[in-house]
């Protein structure tokens, strides 16, 4: 069989719809996109990080900077009209996408960094007091370990944290032990950005409802790479971002049950998350508009609901096969050599990403190295530098795949890196 013939859909058609994987790279990197770019064809393989956008999200975007760009919820002119359609539209969208009952459970934030904070703000700062405690993961991103921390030392709350095994998967036994009676929140990355492990959430949020606690999914390297249902998940709240998912930057979103973020007061007060206001009281809007404050970042959450058609266009169980398949070879031609060390679990526990290091090359170098045979990876803590704290090392190199990823440019990696070994010899 042809690597071709193993991919789940047609990669080659894929790639031709991101105008930026023809590129070449060298020459001046200050100067963006202007290097003299004859040398080394781009591989990009950081998507943990970003992901690149399609020409038809691209193209949702300027038509509405073309068509139709006109405040939301501000007038009633047509083109407003027109963009409050879209914009409310595309909230729909994504509900559909993860499962929720509607609009209403879908509130547009930033990213998931800042879904995090309106959950830990709106909803911690007011509701948790020195009785209670908060669990996370020790594999957290710092946008949940830090806010969560925060919110902790603010409120007096106490901040528990399951434990990492070796084999980068959780100690859940020990998840069993954490989560009591006073318990309020459970918050929990459903694949770690580090370790690629897949976590099993609907254990931690069977654990997490049975002490009537709530539960947080961070949802940034799965619902981009996975069928993902809130139901199944079990999760009372969950958060992403579009730029990990073919979308563009600045715009995120937060699932939260209807009921609970009814309950819950606004994070940021301005204009359109009102409706009556006097010099002495304010009454707030409906869901999910209480939510968001001021102007919104409208094209990007039009174009958001464009990124979940081309996404769902291919088939998430198509995305997730690929993404399989890309980390398992990866894992495979990385284990050849002996001096690799390769971090998280093997096999199906693990998503779309591998982290590793070369003995006696620090992961910078090494990235610095690969810069040079055109392959794009990240290197340093990922923002879990507790993590890399407890696996004894400060940084690790990490090579993400999305749909656009093909096994030779896996190839492409290993030789690059074979050269670093040779070099540091």
């Amino acid at each position: 069989m042809s690597q071709q013939e193993r991919y789940p859909f047609d990669v080659e058609s894929i790639r031709a719809e991101f105008p930026i994987l023809k590129r070449h790279v060298g020459g001046d990197a200050t100067t963006p996109g202007e290097g003299p770019g004859d040398e080394t064809p781009l591989v990009y393989l950081d998507n943990a990080a970003t992901t690149h956008t399609p020409e038809p999200v691209v193209e949702t975007i300027a038509d509405y900077y073309r068509g139709y760009n006109a405040n939301v919820h501000r007038g009633i002119h047509q083109l407003s009209q027109e963009a409050s359609v879209a914009y409310e539209e595309a909230h729909d969208r994504v509900a559909e996408f993860v499962g929720a009952e509607g609009r209403e459970e879908i509130v547009f934030t930033k990213n998931t960094t800042e879904a995090e904070n309106l959950v830990a703000y709106a909803w911690g700062l007011r509701e948790l007091g020195p009785e209670d405690n908060v669990v996370l993961t020790e594999m957290e991103h710092h946008s949940s370990l830090v806010t969560w921390q925060q919110i902790g030392k603010r409120t007096g709350a106490e901040v528990r944290f399951i434990a990492v095994e070796e084999d980068g998967t959780l100690d859940m036994d020990h998840a069993a032990e954490c989560i009591d009676d006073a318990t309020a929140m459970v918050s929990a990355v459903h694949v770690s950005n580090a370790l690629a492990t897949i976590n099993p959430v609907r254990e931690l949020a069977d654990l997490a409802h049975d002490h009537d606690a709530y539960v947080f999914v961070d949802g940034a390297q799965s619902v981009p790479t996975r069928p993902v249902d809130v139901d199944d998940l079990g999760a009372d709240f969950l958060a992403f971002s579009a730029h990990k998912m073919c979308g563009p930057t600045g715009i995120g979103a937060l699932y939260g049950r209807e009921e609970i973020l009814d309950a819950m007061g606004p994070f940021n007060y301005g204009g359109d998350m009102i409706r009556r206001v006097s010099y002495e009281e304010t009454t707030f809007e409906d869901l999910p508009w209480k939510f968001e404050a001021g102007t919104p970042s409208i094209a990007q959450g039009i174009a958001f609901a464009a990124a979940i058609d081309f996404v769902e266009d291919i088939g998430m169980e198509n995305v997730r096969a690929h993404e399989d398949l890309l980390a398992a070879y990866a894992y495979d031609r990385l284990s050849e050599f002996d001096d690799v060390t390769i971090y998280g679990p093997p096999g199906d526990r693990r998503g779309g990403l591998v982290s590793f290091n070369v003995d006696g090359v620090h992961a910078h170098d090494l990235s610095s190295i690969l810069n040079d045979f055109g392959v794009a990876i990240r290197a340093g803590d990922h923002c879990t530098q507790p993590l890399h704290d407890k696996l004894g090392v400060s940084s690790t190199a990490r090579a993400s795949f999305y749909v656009y990823n093909t096994l030779e440019e896996i190839d492409t990696l290993v030789e690059a890196i074979d050269e670093a070994r040779e070099l540091f010899a």
